[in-house]
């Protein structure tokens, strides 16, 4: 009995340990910096924005508007309009300290369904579609050195951009450390390539390298619908914006380090977004630069030869970077959804063996998946910018809403009231523009998706459907079963 007794006892920690380790999963991500200074938080807003975006989206940018002066001006004003939204955001992060992004501020402000139907864009469209693009980016990079001189096909780059997903689908959900190791590296990969391009584009301007910048707003193309589209593109590249308030809780003083950190991590990002595309121009022109299909490649072969493989292999690691950070925090988003009833149950279990929200990846990799098939890169921004821009406008006047009806709440960072009005404008012209100007189906149907939501809520959310448990519960027990995942409050049994 005593050693039957001893075996019980080790078994009863050995559950304690597991379901302290899957416990202390996030914290142990989210501690690394807890006492983060100033200078860390400005790193952290800095290698949180740079992405695969700045690979990308000059090209998009340039077509929209379709001269160097115009397309210098947007990616700098995309960058005061960052910069104002996340003084925003900051704001309602140190009023209202719960997780969960829009979702809680929302909430306060409109009341759960608003709030849901955020939830429901998030996990099947924004969040996702961003994926899929930074994948497709990746992707593009990865197959531009082994056909010059033309455009890859399609179906390489697909293939590519499917391939990445699953492989780090498969790393974010056999371990967090392998991810957390792989996310080190290829951020430090990021920043030397955005500084080999930045210092090459000095020196060159320095030799004399100006003629592109000659009658720079010359056949310039200005209409609303053409500077939204534009915005759509370059603001892809800053997101990430709105996660800063994130990192109040790892701030010494944040009440001041916060706004700090905002007020000079993100105009230090569109300094260095200028920068690039005015490197981009020293050695292409408008027309150049829209015919190339990596424009960073193109780059790296004008002014590198003969090291010009340096590029596109760093900007693969950039964009493998930027996918990877996605997919783990986006990875965690639908666990928390699932463990709150908004999704199926199982999609808040966890990995028995390698105590990873595993079920939670996986369904966000297959959905990015499904985006990549019939999507390329620019439908797919435009698609993801207008659904993402109606909540970011919402999330904002939700604070300017609060500020009548929710007086009594402390604000630690009390911002103008005329920069959540700003913000607000801009968001309704960049959703409202481009349906007016120049229609899509595209639109359409992400607006249908998202008022669908509205059908999901009544039946699953507000009504709770019997039938809807019976059909949800077999589905359950078998993915249980086929994954070997549990809920995490029964890991012990």
């Amino acid at each position: 009995m005593g050693e039957e007794s001893l075996k019980k006892r080790k078994g009863e920690n050995k559950g304690r340990e597991d379901r302290q380790s899957i416990q202390s999963h996030e914290p142990q991500t989210m501690n690394l910096q807890k006492q983060a200074n100033l200078f860390l938080g400005i790193c952290m807003i800095v290698g949180t924005i740079i992405g695969s975006g700045i690979f990308v989206s000059p090209k998009s940018v340039l077509a929209n508007v379709e001269a160097v002066g115009p397309c210098l001006t947007i990616w700098a004003a995309c960058g005061v309009l960052a910069t104002l939204g996340a003084l925003c955001f900051a704001e309602l992060g140190t009023m209202i300290t719960k997780s969960g992004g829009e979702y809680p501020y929302l909430m306060e402000a409109f009341g759960p369904i608003p709030a849901f139907l955020f939830s429901w864009t998030s996990l099947l469209v924004t969040k996702p579609s961003s994926f899929a693009i930074i994948c497709l980016s990746f992707a593009e990079y990865a197959s531009a050195p082994f056909y010059p001189g033309c455009d890859p096909p399609q179906a390489v780059i697909k293939c590519l951009a499917a391939a990445a997903i699953v492989v780090i689908t498969i790393v974010n959900s056999l371990s967090v450390k392998l991810g957390s190791y792989l996310q080190n590296f290829l951020t430090a990969a990021k920043m030397i390539i955005v500084t080999v391009i930045i210092l090459s584009g000095i020196v060159l301007l320095a030799q004399g390298k100006t003629e592109n910048f000659k009658d720079s707003f010359k056949d310039s193309k200005i209409s609303v619908s053409s500077i939204s589209l534009a915005f759509y593109n370059g603001l892809w590249a800053y997101d990430g914006w709105n996660q800063l308030n994130y990192i109040t809780e790892e701030l010494k003083n944040p009440y001041r380090n916060l706004p700090l950190s905002i007020i000079i991590g993100i105009p230090l990002v569109t300094v260095c977004y200028v920068l690039i595309n005015i490197s981009y121009f020293t050695v292409m022109t408008s027309t150049e630069l829209l015919q190339s299909q990596a424009v960073a490649v193109t780059f790296g072969d004008r002014v590198l030869y003969p090291a010009s493989w340096i590029v596109p292999l760093f900007v693969v690691f950039s964009t493998l970077g930027s996918a990877n950070g996605t997919c783990f925090t986006a990875g965690r988003l639908v666990y928390v959804a699932g463990r709150e009833g908004h999704m199926l149950k199982v999609l808040s279990y966890i990995s028995v063996k390698h105590l990873t929200p595993a079920p939670a990846i996986i369904f966000y990799g297959a959905i990015a998946i499904i985006y990549i098939i019939p999507g390329d890169i620019d439908t797919l921004i435009n698609y993801f910018s207008f659904a993402v821009w109606i909540f970011y406008g919402l999330t904002v006047l939700a604070l300017i809403v609060m500020r009548f009806t929710r007086k009594e709440l402390k604000r630690p960072i009390r911002i103008p009231i005329i920069i959540p009005v700003i913000v607000t404008l801009v968001s309704i012209l960049l959703v409202l523009a481009p349906i007016i100007s120049a229609p899509e189906l595209a639109y359409l149907y992400c607006t249908l998706f998202i008022l669908s939501g509205l059908i999901v809520y009544a039946l699953f959310v507000h009504l709770k459907f019997s039938w809807a448990q019976k059909i949800s519960k077999p589905i359950t027990m078998h993915l249980q079963m086929l994954m070997e995942v549990v809920p995490e409050e029964e890991v012990t049994e």
